[in-house]
């Protein structure tokens, strides 16, 4: 072998030597730093979803405990007794009778971490006593929620029926909370209560009423027969079918006049003659989900008309076989 053979001999095996160490090197220090710098970065990884974790848990705590604060009680015994003081309260405060309220227990229902529980409430009063209780219900610092509204006209002028569910939560399990005694941020006498005064004054619960014929010169109110009813029967609503010594009566409100007239089973009405009171429970004409609890049975020639209490003379309808009473049934 020659020099240059030689050199270029040396040349090739110091490259190849070079390579060797760059190899070694990289699989001695650079390829286990590598896979350090990618076990730190996964451990960086998973500390931080820790943290967020960790930081949402303690969060959805706070949150958690604020929640239970505003609920009534830790057991459902305890819940339901208090709910039931604060709507009697709120009945009061809104200028409502707490006699003409019924409250009915509603739950438990089991759900995910609380049991639900609450009140079906049902009751009358005047539009803007009713317009109260709900404002005050809607601004009830306490948790709850209320559904199933419905208001509708009552018996008598300015008088409304009114039914809802007061629902609230019992937390189960419940964390340890103290609990205070909540006060609303706004009463009746706030700016936003005010903003419902419209309610109240268009009266938009009213049912429609036609206007009364004119007056015929010399003819006084008292003058006219109760029996013979004006035209216009819209204007009289059965406002009562009550029992007096085991004898129905029957209370007919002359809106035009504002005042009633009592009937008796015998008497004519509506075109036909008072057959009966009936006091059976039945789905209510136009709405299934409400009972009706009693109304009056006409008959108009061989055919027998009903009409509900709380509904005016011209909301009469024909009942079908299916319909009438036992008695009436056996007696045709």
């Amino acid at each position: 072998m020659n020099r240059r053979e030689a050199i270029l001999a040396a040349s090739v095996g110091g490259v190849l030597a070079l390579f060797a160490g760059l190899y070694a090197l990289n699989v001695v220090i650079f390829q286990p730093v590598r896979e350090l710098d990618k076990q730190i970065a996964g451990a960086r990884e998973k500390i931080a979803k820790i943290q967020t974790e960790r930081r949402t848990y303690f969060s959805a705590e706070d949150r958690l405990k604020t929640v239970t604060g505003r609920t009534f009680a830790d057991t459902v015994d305890q819940a339901s007794a208090r709910s039931g003081e604060m709507l009697t309260q709120q009945i009061l405060a809104a200028g409502l009778a707490e006699t003409a309220f019924n409250r009915t227990p509603f739950g438990p229902r089991t759900l995910r971490g609380a049991n639900e529980i609450g009140w079906t409430v049902q009751g009358t009063g005047s539009l803007s006593n009713v317009v109260n209780l709900v404002f005050l219900l809607n601004e009830s610092p306490w948790l709850h929620r209320t559904e199933g509204l419905s208001v509708g006209s009552g018996e008598v002028p300015g008088i409304v029926r009114v039914n809802f569910r007061y629902l609230t939560l019992v937390i189960d399990p419940a964390p340890d909370v103290v609990r205070t005694n909540l006060v609303a941020k706004l009463g009746l006498d706030s700016p936003r209560r005010h903003l419902l005064n419209g309610i109240v004054s268009r009266d938009i619960l009213r049912p429609y009423i036609r206007r009364p014929p004119p007056t015929v010169p010399g003819q006084t109110p008292a003058s006219a027969s109760k029996r013979n009813l004006p035209p216009g029967p819209e204007n009289f609503r059965v406002v009562s079918l009550s029992e007096w010594q085991g004898r129905p009566e029957i209370h007919v409100r002359d809106l035009s006049a504002q005042k009633t007239m009592l009937f008796k089973p015998g008497d004519e009405l509506a075109g036909g003659i008072i057959v009966m009171v009936d006091y059976r429970p039945m789905p209510k004409p136009g709405n299934s989900l409400l009972q009706s609890f009693s109304r009056l049975i006409l008959k108009i020639g061989d055919e027998f008309w009903a009409i509900e209490r709380g509904r005016t003379l011209a909301d009469k309808r024909k009942l079908s076989t299916d319909e009438l009473p036992p008695t009436l049934t056996r007696s045709r």
